[in-house]
């Protein structure tokens, strides 16, 4: 067996970045390598990078700053050494500025290449900082061919990758060029992963994708699955009670997917379906390949499908030429559609992205001021939203303890923080159904209904 070592690994940004680290844990384990909470006196340091948001690397870089009194603190005797790597987007799109910017990085990686994580450990050790390490390509391959075919446990709610990419080249996005073209994971290696995650004690997972609604994956025999057909399959799983999937691209909804919210009990009555503006004329600069009123169809037949669907989005303000119409454009898609849930931005130019190059760029002041605007309407929204849960009995997935003593938190249908007292911690992990008693901006509180709530995968005799 191997020496046992100190793994600490930083993640930022999306969903995608979260799995993709849960996975450098899995590939690093055979050498063993275990997971700490701390960077301190660790043996290796991965930062799992995101490039979406505005200022992205110089926050890299003021954590390397950071973790670098960790290596020449562990390193100050001679003999231990810290391995310390960038990941994910930021590595992939600055990779040799980084490398440039800062001597004591040993390792830079893209996304595509963490699969061979172990050969580029092994180099490292090997050139004791002389040979630093930068694998940036797309390998032919796939990852996740190559990645452990056991997984570990992740908990009660777990996400699990199924496509990877996008081809849509929005003029403000740099995953196009970070994780490459679209890939979808066969549909059976979908199936086993799922399978080992409810093995483990996963009660609900959550698909992930950079288009996840673009899925195609091969069939165990011949032609493609959409993803309502894998959704079909999921949901077939003894033991998986909850199925989410994010994040979707209004293109790719298709008749099939919108028809399994209406069939599958399994499938959660929450969508998140970014728009990113309410102006057509927005929307073509930004190159999304739909308008307003595409959009707004497409929410009508998801909630003639489930008419208890509700919705969350993405905005960017000051997109570019957006002007004040455009801009109410958007004020009024909210008011119009509402969302329970969302993310809004100004817009930040990405380096290489066409947008950054366009001319007509917002002045700061008018994004800030349009940008309060749209966040107080969406909070808003999210309040009412909450308010009108009060009295409502909802199925609440009990994963954490809270703040208070005695408190367990969980997830109810629709995403919402559900807090509730005086249940044994040994609810955890179970689906119990709560009266919502409180409604706050972000969160619920809840009383249990008097009725039995259901085993956990444990006590079900789920190996």
């Amino acid at each position: 067996m191997s020496e046992t070592k100190k793994l600490f690994v930083k993640t930022y940004g999306c969903q995608m970045n979260v799995y993709d680290s849960q996975r450098m844990q899995d590939v690093l384990a055979p050498l063993g390598y275990q997971p700490v909470d701390d960077p301190k006196g660790a043996d290796m340091v991965i930062l799992n990078t995101c490039h979406i948001r505005e200022k992205a690397s110089e926050k890299v870089f003021s954590d390397l700053g950071r973790i670098r009194k960790h290596k020449e603190a562990k390193e100050a005797n001679g003999k231990d050494r810290m391995i310390v790597a960038v990941a994910g987007c930021v590595a992939q799109a600055e990779g040799a500025e980084l490398m440039r910017r800062e001597p004591m990085v040993d390792m830079v990686f893209g996304p595509q290449t963490y699969h061979r994580l172990p050969e580029m450990v092994a180099r490292a050790n090997r050139a004791i900082g002389r040979d630093r390490i930068i694998d940036t390509d797309f390998p032919a391959e796939e990852k996740f061919d190559h990645l452990p075919e056991q997984v570990s446990r992740q908990g009660f709610s777990a996400f699990l990758a199924i496509q990877e990419g996008c081809d849509k080249f929005c003029t403000f996005c740099v995953v196009p060029y970070t994780r490459g073209a679209e890939y979808s994971r066969p549909g059976m290696d979908v199936i086993n992963e799922a399978r080992q995650l409810v093995a483990k004690g996963t009660r609900e997972i959550t698909l992930l994708g950079q288009n996840v609604n673009a899925y195609h994956g091969a069939g165990p025999t011949g032609g493609e699955w959409s993803l309502g057909r894998l959704l079909r399959e999921l949901s077939d799983i003894d033991g998986l009670d909850r199925i989410r999937y994010t994040t979707s691209h209004p293109r790719d909804v298709d008749d099939d997917l919108i028809a399994a919210h209406r069939d599958l009990p399994k499938l959660m009555p929450f969508l998140h379906l970014p728009v990113q503006a309410g102006s057509d004329r927005v929307l073509q600069a930004m190159n999304r390949k739909h308008d307003g009123a595409g959009y707004r169809d497409i929410v009508a037949k998801l909630k003639d499908a489930c008419p208890d669907l509700a919705l969350s989005s993405d905005f960017i303000v000051g997109f570019p030429g957006e002007s004040d119409k455009d801009f109410e454009d958007t004020m009024q898609m909210v008011r119009d559609i509402t969302f329970i849930q969302a993310f809004s931005f100004k817009y930040s130019p990405r380096p290489g992205t066409p947008a950054s190059a366009m001319e007509l760029q917002v002045p700061e002041s008018v994004k800030t001021e349009r940008i309060m605007r749209l966040q107080a309407l969406l909070a808003e929204q999210q309040l009412e939203f909450n308010r009108n849960c009060l009295g409502r009995e909802m199925d609440v997935l009990l994963e954490r303890f809270g703040k208070l003593d005695g408190q367990l938190v969980g997830k109810s249908p629709y995403m919402q923080p559900v807090h509730v007292s005086g249940l044994p911690e040994t609810a955890l992990g179970q689906i119990v159904r709560l009266k919502i008693i409180e409604a706050l901006p972000n969160s619920l509180g809840g009383e249990l209904v008097d009725t039995p709530v259901q085993k956990r995968d444990s006590e079900r005799n789920v190996a």
